[in-house]
């Protein structure tokens, strides 16, 4: 079953985006850079802030109810069956990997994140390593794009299971939204990548509503990019995000969120 669209905000109390909803217009916070192109203006949004009530002003906290969802049954239930399925669609897919063509460039060595029965990587690009980590042992096998595989779920462990600065890269397509422990899945990816290495995000409005974490389904896209933003600064250890607007006309949306490990060690770090 094909995940499902989002709705109208205000259509179901959820706030999510609509088929070719773009950005002009959307308001983005002060720790994301736009690319040009990018119209945005620096208003900060009401309902971010109005769901991390509590904390500090600048950082409020992050509830744990915000990460709940409608089936809170283990992970590997749910993804025990294959699902050969996109979370957009084909016009969106080829947007993500001319993206990817840009910026992984050949030879690096690639993670795909929370990975599937394929990874959007440009056949073409030759890259050194390309692991895969998700939830489906079948789905992975079926990936011609992976050298390696490996079953973990990120909800039960966030840790990664691979040395520090083990990839130049670390990309995610389309999956951020099922995290329950973002920020310790964001600290493991920086500690593996290497110094100046790139973490890309790439989302839509398609999701398993299910699985899917009651913060993201309750925010609109530019809140949802806020969020992403509030995960890095969390980390730490990250270069200022930016935002990448690559929304095919008439297709699903492709905002993506990318940011570089800082060469900087973290505090308290050996």
């Amino acid at each position: 079953m094909k995940p499902d669209r989002a709705k109208p905000p205000g259509s179901d109390g959820r706030g999510l985006a609509e088929p070719g909803f773009g950005i002009a217009g959307l308001r983005f916070a002060d720790g994301l850079t736009r690319r040009p192109g990018c119209s945005t203006n620096r208003a900060r949004s009401g309902m971010l802030r109005h769901l991390m009530q509590g904390g500090d002003r600048n950082q409020p906290e992050l509830r744990p109810e915000l990460f709940r969802r409608v089936d809170e049954s283990p992970d590997p239930l749910f993804y025990r069956e294959p699902r050969l399925v996109t979370h957009i669609d084909d016009a969106t897919i080829e947007a993500l990997t001319e993206l990817y063509r840009e910026l992984l460039p050949a030879g690096a060595r690639v993670l795909d994140l929370m990975s599937s029965w394929v990874s959007h990587l440009p056949s073409e690009v030759r890259y050194a390593r390309v692991a895969g980590l998700g939830m489906n042992r079948q789905e992975l096998d079926r990936n011609p794009r992976l050298d390696e595989r490996c079953v973990h779920d990120l909800n039960s462990d966030p840790e990664l299971p691979y040395p520090d600065q083990s990839f130049d890269a670390v990309v995610n397509a389309v999956s951020v939204q099922y995290l329950i422990r973002p920020v310790e899945v964001f600290t493991s990816v920086r500690r593996v990548l290497s110094p100046g290495g790139l973490h890309l995000i790439a989302t839509s409005h398609r999701l398993f509503p299910t699985k899917a974490v009651q913060v993201w389904q309750a925010l609109g896209p530019e809140d949802r990019m806020r969020l992403l933003a509030n995960y890095l600064e969390r980390a730490g250890g990250y270069q200022r995000p930016e935002l990448l607007d690559r929304s095919p006309a008439g297709a699903d949306p492709l905002w993506v969120v990318v940011a570089r490990r800082s060469d900087e060690s973290l505090p308290g770090a050996a």
